[in-house]
């Protein structure tokens, strides 16, 4: 097992935790942009796999989770948190300079990548999005359109097959397991939009990588996102029946394997 070393920066709105599994000889840096409500200490085993395959691994808490400062998943611009990210980077870069950089984003976090590549373009060497909010998401509509947002917690049954994966999001307690907050929401649809009248990612490698059963961001309306930003260079992944959390999926190994091998096809 490669233990996690944590450190903690200024970052917009408070102090950012974020954590660094090494690499003995790294080849590239991957750097982790966790979902809504989540923690990076979730990816423990996707970091161990990108370690192995020859990455020091990397990522923060985002602002409002996990171990970091702020309001809980409180979120007012999602181009904050994309600056907090980009600490993380550049802290990785002077430690290892002339490495190639993978930004890997996970739903919220898939966004969250996807803007970063818009807002700093040529820093990154490729980009995997793991079931991303981008393009239309209804379920955001209709929570915007409500006076009140209801207190209904996440349907651990849509995460994945594994039912471990459900029972241990449930017990996590820096897991937010309380309602969307309206800023929040409002933000994440100024960052849809922003993403997509920024438009494409010019010839950046990017993974996308979806479940056909993702019923919390269901696999079309994401595509529409997709098409609004795809470059040159864009390989696609649909995993048959797989839910929304696909590094946590009864073939996790088989997707890990294909994140793997697109790094291995994309970087120098």
């Amino acid at each position: 097992m490669t233990t996690a070393r944590e450190w903690e920066f200024a970052g917009v709105r408070g102090a950012v935790t974020a954590r660094v599994w090494a690499a003995g000889r790294p080849r590239y840096v991957a750097v982790l942009s966790h979902g809504y409500g989540e923690h990076l200490g979730r990816y423990q085993h996707v970091a161990e796999t990108l370690v192995r395959h020859g990455a020091t691994v990397c990522g923060p808490d985002h602002m409002g989770h996990g171990r970091s400062a702020g309001e809980r998943v409180l979120i007012e611009d999602v181009d904050e948190v994309v600056a907090d990210l980009h600490t993380v980077v550049e802290s990785a870069v002077t430690d290892l300079p002339d490495l190639p950089v993978v930004l890997v984003g996970h739903s919220m976090g898939g966004l969250i990548a996807a803007r970063y590549a818009q807002l700093y373009p040529g820093v990154l060497a490729a980009l995997v999005l793991s079931g991303p909010v981008l393009g239309r998401w209804d379920a955001l509509s209709v929570l915007l359109g409500m006076d009140e947002i209801p207190d209904i917690p996440i349907d651990t049954e849509t995460l994945s097959r594994d039912p471990g994966v459900g029972k241990a999001y449930a017990e996590d307690p820096l897991i937010w397991h309380g309602p969307f907050k309206r800023p929040t929401l409002e933000a994440l649809d100024t960052a849809m939009r922003r993403i997509a009248e920024h438009g494409p990612l010019g010839d950046l490698p990017t993974f996308w990588a979806h479940g056909a059963d993702d019923r919390l961001v269901p696999l079309e309306g994401t595509r529409a996102g997709i098409e609004a930003i795809r470059g040159a260079d864009l390989t696609e992944k649909v995993y048959p029946e797989a839910r929304h959390e696909i590094f946590n999926e009864i073939n996790r190994d088989e997707v890990l394997a294909d994140v793997t091998a697109f790094i291995d096809r994309v970087l120098p």
